[in-house]
């Protein structure tokens, strides 16, 4: 069953920030794909995942004044969702000249030094959002050969095939939903690096793994201070721990929970105010 619920939010003025935020609360929520537009943003959440009631409460609790927001919503019954990402949303996108991201269906491709093909489905890691962009100049900017890199809420699986493909010899992609990850398997395949280990669980999959060099969590705020210790336990000593998924503001809220679990602050990078943080285990 792939069955969705399409919602509609139609933002009055509308602007980026807002949409911004506006994602990012319903992401905490089960939503998987947004699309933002100069009216508002269409957003997509899996059919048993849906409440009303939820949603009001994020629309209710939207931090801007004198934005009115107009919602709808229906189902949408389980279909070929890349087709519909190949009609409407994932076009290819190229980070630094270096990371090119496309889906097989793509014809006018450019060249790259890594080349990366996701068939996203519902899944969030297309390489278009903010965050995933971040965490990929990271990975572009550090040395992975040899290193183990566990990538926490996966996704599509984009981080961790990066990661192979920059040289990791152990990868580990934990994600919660069913079937995002299958669609990760999906992908593994599809840029050849069958040793990526696609693992469904949460963080608590983490325990059983031998501590890694490096772990990502592109997920959200909530979801990083509830299961910082966990990976915290799940890295090295020297190891580095990767977060995004959120706004600026919120980078302090995780710097204030930190040191609970010796880490340090190492450096943190922004596009628009959507911040990636990397902290050190000490």
């Amino acid at each position: 069953m792939n069955d969705y619920i399409e919602l509609r939010v139609d933002l009055t003025p509308c602007d980026e920030a807002a949409t911004d935020v506006l994602a990012a609360l319903l992401a905490e929520h089960g939503y998987e794909s947004f699309v933002p537009d100069d009216g508002g943003l269409t957003a997509y959440v899996r059919e048993p995942e849906f409440n009303a009631g939820v949603l009001r409460g994020v629309i209710d609790d939207m931090p801007f004044e004198g934005i009115t927001a107009d919602t709808r919503w229906s189902k949408v019954e389980g279909r070929d969702w890349n087709a519909e990402w190949e009609k409407n949303y994932f076009h290819p996108i190229n980070i630094d000249g270096r990371c090119v991201i496309h889906s097989s269906f793509h014809t006018d491709i450019p060249e790259a030094e890594y080349d990366i093909v996701i068939d996203p489905k519902m899944a969030f890691g297309t390489g278009h959002h903010q965050t995933t962009t971040l965490i990929i100049r990271h990975l572009l900017a550090s040395e992975l050969k040899g290193k183990s890199v566990t990538d926490v809420g996966t996704g599509t699986g984009i981080l961790a095939i990066l990661a192979a493909m920059r040289g990791a010899t152990q990868v580990h992609a934990i994600e919660i939903d069913e079937f995002a990850h299958v669609n990760a398997v999906e992908n593994v395949a599809l840029n050849g690096h069958p040793e990526i280990d696609v693992i469904l669980g949460d963080a608590s999959s983490l325990a059983p793994l031998a501590p890694a060099d490096i772990l990502l969590a592109n997920i959200n705020r909530n979801i990083i201070l509830n299961d910082l210790g966990r990976y915290a336990d799940a890295v090295v000593a020297g190891g580095e721990i990767v977060l995004s998924g959120f706004y600026s503001a919120d980078a302090d809220v995780i710097l204030a929970d930190a040191g609970r679990y010796g880490l340090e602050y190492k450096s943190r990078a922004s596009i628009d105010d959507w911040t990636c943080l990397v902290l050190s285990k000490s």
